[in-house]
């Protein structure tokens, strides 16, 4: 999928679906890992390469596990992952130094491109605020008529209306983002949301607090 205004805007305009998300449900898979060793040195390397305006990163760069998330707005598992395994994996390893956590664009349709236009034009302080709430009301806004919902959601962040259509007019932004989609695509094998990289290794779904410790513990004993 290649991104570009018009389709960007014209899906905003008018969405074809009404009520919550379902964006290409055939990208929607049960949770799985992937074990090989190779494969997970090799992620490990293309993780390294950085959204063009800079990661959305929390967590100590000390951290014994890093976390890296592939997201779309629209996707309702990671919006259920967002509104409840987030904020225990914050309480319980974020906060205490034992993960550091990325988030990353990977938007499947155009209406969560314009969702991550907004986030990256609120500037970085404000990214990961930004992805929450759009997350939290994603029943909200992803509706047959989003850009008043969009809307009402940026003023919060200080948008005007004038800043909120330049926004999402901004080519450059909306280029990054696919420039950070087509990689992941393209080299990390990224092709549903959510996707994890947990120190390299791979896994796909909405994941439990219960999944994420599995991987992450051995680690935090190990330091």
């Amino acid at each position: 999928m290649t991104l570009t205004r018009r389709h960007m805007l014209l899906a905003a305009a008018a969405l074809p679906v009404a009520g919550g998300a379902t964006a290409l449900p055939a990208f929607v898979r049960p949770a799985h890992a992937a074990e090989d060793l190779d494969e997970v040195k090799r992620n490990t390397e293309e993780l390294k390469r950085t959204h063009a305006g800079g990661d959305a990163v929390l967590g100590s760069e000390k951290a014994p596990v890093t976390i890296i998330e592939y997201a779309s707005m629209t996707c309702p598992h990671c919006a259920h992952f967002s509104t409840t395994t987030f904020p225990e994996l914050k309480h319980r390893y974020i906060d205490t130094g034992k993960v550091r956590f990325i988030f990353r664009d990977f938007p499947l349709d155009a209406l969560a491109a314009a969702g991550f236009m907004l986030a990256h034009c609120a500037g970085k302080d404000r990214y990961m605020a930004v992805v929450e709430t759009l997350f939290a009301k994603q029943a909200d806004w992803v509706v047959r008529e989003p850009l008043p919902a969009l809307r009402n959601i940026a003023k919060q962040f200080g948008f005007t209306e004038e800043s909120f259509n330049a926004c999402l007019a901004n080519q450059k932004v909306l280029d990054e983002i696919q420039a950070t989609r087509d990689h992941a695509v393209e080299k990390l094998n990224v092709n549903s949301t959510p996707t994890f990289f947990i120190n390299g290794k791979r896994m796909v779904g909405d994941l439990s607090i219960e999944q994420m410790a599995k991987e992450i513990d051995p680690y935090v004993k190990e330091g």
